[in-house]
């Protein structure tokens, strides 16, 4: 069971009332920042409670690395730039579609492979001043020293907002393997189809339509998916031609000469997606490792603190179970039984640094009721039924006295029994909610992030990862 509160409060449904297309992109920047700003500071106080405490040194240090994170995601928005990130085998030609942007030669291109040793970045001028770019080169992600390009290509799809693969033909099983693996960020990419000069048009136009074919499987979810115009053909750097020279005077001689680039397409599918949708790109992004860092402190905090958040959910268990053996009246059982688990929540997350409001615990519990369709019938259906038949014992028991205790205490025990449990479970589903940092709050970034999500056009580059990206946080 994984409960998780999807609804944002009628506040933020109604947020965007009025905004346009146009401004969508500011208005979730400016969201996600304010998201960001609280969770730091709320982890801030945190962190100087728990030195105030005397706590876990370990703890502290483990919430310090993650709100630095945070801080970075951040720093991140506040800068911003758009990351566009070049990934490709060797000799596809990155370093050379990156020069033929920057319409200068700041990279070192060549015919040996390997020419790029370390990730680079170069600021794009190109950009708008709605968004502005940085595009980062990389090595080839084949290259001898795997391990090391590896975790270099994984650092750099983490900050990425945006993916270039480069391709120079109809693309191979080591290249289709590495595409799958950066799909897996869920980041928007666009496929490069480079060096096309070098294929007679008919050729070029069948591996385009070949490349086309293979990547329309929208319906499985495991395949890389892009839309046709996300494969854009490019020459980056145009292998020179020669060319036929009549002189003044009759001569007649042969020269090279090199054609000049051939990447307006990309430039403009690129400024395009930079103008509509950067800042929202920017937002998500930030977010998305947001949350992650969140998760990574509540975690951290449960680990250390799991003793004493069990001794609490036991606690609360067998206190509901007291009160409810102990109440005659079937109604109070089932208020008062909710009433408990909503103070358990609220403690829980007390325990572990956690903002939580008496409102999102209420649809917390909700959430866990409801995603437990076995939780929900012992708490309602057994607590009436059981409840009914103990009130009817009251009753019984100035005529039967015996019996009508017996009954009353057989049936209270039963009630008892059943609603610690259900106490119980309450309890350890809250924790899994927990370990996500509550990021379902109104600025939570599990919240802003749906929102991105639900708001994205149907033609964004987001929206085409809106598949992928709604069942990330559950």
């Amino acid at each position: 069971m994984n409960p998780t509160p999807t609804d944002p409060t009628p506040e933020a449904a109604h947020s965007t009332s009025g905004l346009t297309r146009s401004s969508l992109p500011e208005f979730h920047f400016n969201r996600a920042k304010t998201s960001l700003k609280q969770a730091i500071g709320r982890y801030t106080h945190q962190t100087r409670m728990r030195r105030r405490n005397a706590d876990s040194i370990e703890l502290q240090a483990a919430l310090r690395s993650d709100l630095d994170r945070l801080s970075g995601s951040l720093e991140k928005l506040n800068q911003g730039m758009i990351r566009i990130a070049v990934f490709g085998l060797v000799s596809r030609g990155k370093s050379a579609v990156v020069n033929a942007l920057l319409g200068q030669k700041l990279l070192q291109t060549g015919p040996l492979n390997g020419v790029t040793q370390y990730p680079r970045s170069v600021y794009w001028s190109a950009a708008t001043h709605l968004a502005q770019a940085e595009i980062i080169d990389t090595p080839g992600l084949d290259e001898v020293g795997g391990e090391l390009r590896a975790q270099m290509a994984r650092e750099v799809v983490d900050q990425a907002d945006l993916i270039l693969y480069v391709i120079s033909g109809d693309i191979t099983r080591t290249e289709y393997q590495a595409l799958r693996e950066l799909q897996a960020a869920h980041k928007p990419m666009i496929l490069v189809f480079n060096k096309i000069d070098l294929y007679p048009n008919q050729d070029r136009q069948a591996v385009y339509r070949k490349l086309q074919a293979r990547f329309a499987h929208e319906g499985e979810l495991r395949q890389p998916f892009l839309k046709p115009d996300d494969i854009v053909l490019v020459a980056a750097e145009p292998a020179p031609v020669e060319v036929r020279v009549e002189w003044a005077d009759g001569r007649v001689t042969h020269e090279w000469e090199t054609p000049p680039p051939q990447v307006d397409e990309l430039r403009d599918k690129l400024l395009k997606i930079l103008n509509r949708e950067g800042k929202s790109l920017l937002a998500l992004n930030a977010l998305r490792q947001a949350r992650m860092s969140e998760g990574a402190i509540a975690r951290k905090v449960l680990k250390l603190q799991r003793e004493e958040a069990e001794d609490l959910i036991w606690k609360f268990a067998r206190w509901k179970a007291i009160a409810i053996a102990a109440n005659p009246f079937a109604i109070l059982d089932l208020l008062g039984g909710a009433m408990t688990d909503l103070v358990m929540i609220r403690s829980l997350a007390k325990l572990y640094g956690l903002p939580m409001t008496r409102h999102e615990a209420e649809k917390l519990l909700k959430s866990i009721l409801f995603s437990s369709g076995g939780l929900l019938l012992s708490e309602v259906g057994t607590g009436l039924l059981l409840g009914f038949g103990k009130s009817a014992s009251v009753l019984a028991i100035p005529f039967e006295s015996a019996s009508g205790l017996t009954t009353y205490a057989t049936t209270a025990i039963a009630q008892a029994s059943m609603a610690g449990y259900g106490s119980y479970r309450v309890g350890k589903a809250a924790q899994v909610y927990l370990e996500q940092g509550c990021t379902w709050g109104e600025q939570g970034a599990n919240t802003v992030i749906q929102e991105i999500l639900e708001q994205s056009d149907a033609s964004t580059a987001i929206h085409r990862l809106r598949r992928e990206l709604e069942g990330e946080g559950q």
